[in-house]
């Protein structure tokens, strides 16, 4: 079909023309020089097969074939205008809002700086954001109830496409009057591993690298508190109820207070990505794609 049909500039270039009278005054309207238009005319005749326009002295004039063609390109130029407005307000639409998940740390840590730098280059688009583990991350995004999310967890959930950006260290924590906080060696992994220890839920991305690293000494004894959300896991912890792995961005001013004392582990890996995950073959646009560039920034 689009080797059979003219394509949009030209079929304006003829409607012009009809309404003008002329080929130059054409031109000038659409703003091409006269040979230009006179190529895409001719162009237009050799696809169609028959002749458009007459040309003299005095103007420029359509055949009987060119007032056919002319009418039917009307229609088309119509369709082609009410395609684009229409896809512009679904752009508008989709531009207001901006539906962001994100797991507890990058929510509580990273997301507000990004998003106060988005509310000045977009202040029309009115953001929600919803904070939860990984795993409710993904399954939001899945379900179509979110634009664009944000994960601490090993891997891309299935389902999911993303991009890393940006890394961060889990590190070891207690309460000052613990007696890890005044050992004079690092803890060993099994030391580590054969612990209760207080720590984030199940599907949480701090504990699925928590347990990758310690899959060689059986994983980690049961927790000795279970809790869903980075700043309560703090909060036991400053309380000396135990100890625990969190993520370093959330403890930087605990540790800097000497609220909670960080303890070395020997021959222990915690350190993750942070990832921008979406659905496959759903690419970011709009203001989520703003967003993601703002991560990256």
């Amino acid at each position: 079909m689009a080797e059979r049909v003219p394509d949009l500039a030209a079929l304006e270039l003829l409607l012009a023309v009809a309404r003008l009278g002329s080929l130059g005054r054409a031109a000038r309207e659409l703003g091409i020089t006269q040979p230009a238009a006179s190529g895409r005319l001719r162009g237009m005749e050799r696809m169609l097969g028959v002749a458009l326009v007459e040309r003299s002295p005095r103007g420029s004039r359509l055949t009987p074939a060119g007032v056919l063609v002319t009418d039917w390109a009307r229609r088309i130029v119509e369709a082609a205008e009410a395609l684009d407005a229409g896809a512009q307000a679904l752009r508008t639409r989709r531009d207001s809002r901006l539906r962001v998940a994100a797991s507890m740390t990058i929510a509580e840590y990273l997301l507000p700086g990004w998003l106060i730098t988005l509310r000045t280059e977009r202040p029309g688009t009115a953001v929600s954001l919803f904070a939860g583990n990984s795993a409710a991350v993904a399954a939001r995004l899945l379900a179509g109830r979110a634009d664009l999310g944000f994960v601490e967890g090993l891997e891309v959930p299935p389902g999911l496409d993303g991009a890393v950006i940006g890394h961060d260290r889990l590190v070891l924590v207690t309460a000052p009057t613990h007696p890890w906080a005044r050992r004079r060696t690092p803890l060993t992994r099994a030391e580590l591993a054969a612990t209760p220890l207080i720590l984030r839920e199940s599907g949480s991305g701090t504990r699925q690298v928590l347990d990758a690293a310690l899959a060689a000494e059986d994983g980690p004894a049961p927790p000795l508190l279970e809790l869903a959300s980075t700043t309560a896991v703090k909060a036991a912890v400053v309380s000396g109820a135990g100890p625990s792995v969190l993520s370093e961005l959330a403890v930087v001013d605990e540790l800097a207070t000497r609220r909670l004392v960080e303890v070395p582990v020997t021959g222990l890996g915690l350190r993750r990505d942070l990832r921008a995950v979406w659905p496959l073959g759903q690419r970011p646009v709009g203001p989520a794609w703003d967003l993601l560039g703002l991560t990256r920034g």
